[in-house]
């Protein structure tokens, strides 16, 4: 081969760098035009008000309890060990007719020896998945009327003015 016509090393890595963008730009059109893209994620059902909990928490006679605080919460969440001492208040300061219901995604059994042990006293305690009533995070309260329908929500771990403001609500007696 005559030393004239042989490419240099500059041509050689002008032409390699040529091929790595060809072949880098084909993945990029093939993966935007070709392959399907995932749709638009579907958001979270949050707790709100209006929401009615009788399908997705069966076993709970909303009727007879007339109000219900739902307390969703989980063993393994600190912001629920951290309100523990609130929702002792809670079970303290609360009306008559307001009973309290601990929802959790650990055993029934398991459930009610962590809320022993924190010395928060409940009128029953459930196992569900948290997302089956809407919740995202721990811990979340839901009062619920007589008819299942969620009244008012609360989330995450609560500042003392929220914290009273709570108690405001639940020490009110109210018939229906």
């Amino acid at each position: 081969m005559d030393v004239a016509n042989r490419p240099s090393k500059l041509e050689n890595l002008a032409n390699l760098a040529t091929i790595l963008v060809s072949v880098l730009l084909s993945v990029v059109l093939i993966k935007v035009f070709l392959l399907p893209q995932p749709g638009p994620v579907a958001s979270r059902a949050q707790p709100r008000a209006g929401m009615n909990l009788k399908q997705s928490l069966p076993g709970v006679d909303w009727a007879k309890n007339k109000r219900t605080l739902v307390l969703a919460i989980s063993t393994q969440c600190h912001f629920c060990t951290e309100s523990a001492p609130f929702f002792q208040r809670i079970q303290k300061e609360r009306a008559k007719d307001v009973k309290l219901v601990a929802v959790l995604p650990q055993a029934v059994d398991e459930g009610r020896k962590y809320l022993e042990g924190e010395g928060v006293k409940v009128d029953d305690v459930k196992q569900a998945t948290l997302n089956a009533i809407g919740v995202t995070g721990t811990p979340t309260l839901l009062l619920v009327d007589g008819k299942g329908t969620v009244a008012q929500v609360w989330e995450g771990k609560l500042q003392p003015d929220q914290e009273g403001g709570v108690l405001a609500v639940l020490s009110k007696n109210v018939s229906e």
